[in-house]
């Protein structure tokens, strides 16, 4: 499998940013590309909710949703959309960060909404509760291409091994981790993070981030990556937005997951503990 991953800086506008990851379908097909990767919130990324609100559609509506399809048809290309916000989907109100899987006819193969939601209140007075915004998704996703069966995460996602456990007894052998990391914690977590997803299940592990300094004025992290299944990281983006080609061999996982039979040596852990 030929991958692109598209390390973007996205803006507030989504039809910028359709724009934008369009002609990176268009270069991607054109560079060999068999599917292009984005990041977490591709379509729009902003923290000024009245504003985003002015911007946010629901699924059937989302014009960087059918635009890409449009694109990935036009191309014949996959496409996996790291996450689109996404408004007036939920009952009780809140948003979807929803991930998208397009194949090369355009449609949908699959949709998967962020399940982990980060809460927190720090030492230094500061707040944040993603969950006053968005609503958690409840299914664990995997899906089927020609180049094996992905399984999707988003983001903080990647900081809770059980889901990644779920995806590889579902089958998965690509793992896919989109996101919009801070500097600070992209410093600390991110690769170490991620090469452990990638060791423990014997599986690929693409990971496409936003990068540098956006509108809203938020930082985020960047360095994209590749990283095979014995934890070597095949591709790192940096800090540069731009577009990134890697060849994942897919006997590598056979390879791997012979050598360490991690996923065949699993056991169900028992539900009691025993405290000493």
């Amino acid at each position: 499998m030929r991958a692109a991953l598209f390390q973007m800086t996205s803006g507030v506008d989504p039809a910028a940013n359709a724009a934008a990851i369009v002609e990176m379908v268009k270069r991607a097909k054109g560079e060999g590309a068999d599917i292009l990767f984005t990041p977490e919130m591709a379509g729009c990324l902003d923290s000024n909710r009245k504003r985003a609100t002015q911007n946010l559609r629901n699924e059937a509506d989302d014009v960087v949703l059918a635009t890409v399809r449009d694109a990935a048809a036009r191309e014949g290309l996959w496409v996996h959309i790291g996450s689109l916000p996404l408004k007036d989907e939920r009952a009780d109100g809140r948003w979807a960060n929803r991930s998208f899987l397009i194949d090369d006819s355009g449609d949908i193969r699959a949709r998967y909404d962020k399940i982990h939601l980060f809460d927190v209140d720090l030492a230094t007075g500061e707040s944040w509760r993603e969950s006053s915004v968005y609503g958690p998704g409840e299914q664990v996703v995997v899906a089927d291409t020609p180049w094996g069966r992905m399984g999707f995460s988003i983001c903080y996602d990647m900081r809770f091994p059980d889901l990644y456990r779920a995806l590889t007894n579902a089958g998965a052998t690509i793992l896919l981790a989109p996101a919009a990391f801070t500097v600070p914690t992209g410093q600390a977590h991110w690769h170490v993070l991620l090469r452990a997803r990638a060791i423990e299940a014997g599986c690929y592990v693409i990971a496409t981030g936003q990068v540098g300094r956006h509108e809203d004025g938020r930082v985020t992290y960047g360095h994209s990556v590749v990283i095979d299944p014995w934890g070597e990281v095949l591709l790192d983006m940096g800090e540069t937005a731009g577009m990134a080609l890697a060849e994942i061999d897919l006997s590598r996982i056979g390879d791997v997951r012979g050598r360490v039979p991690a996923i065949a040596n699993r056991r169900v852990m028992p539900k009691d503990v025993t405290v000493s």
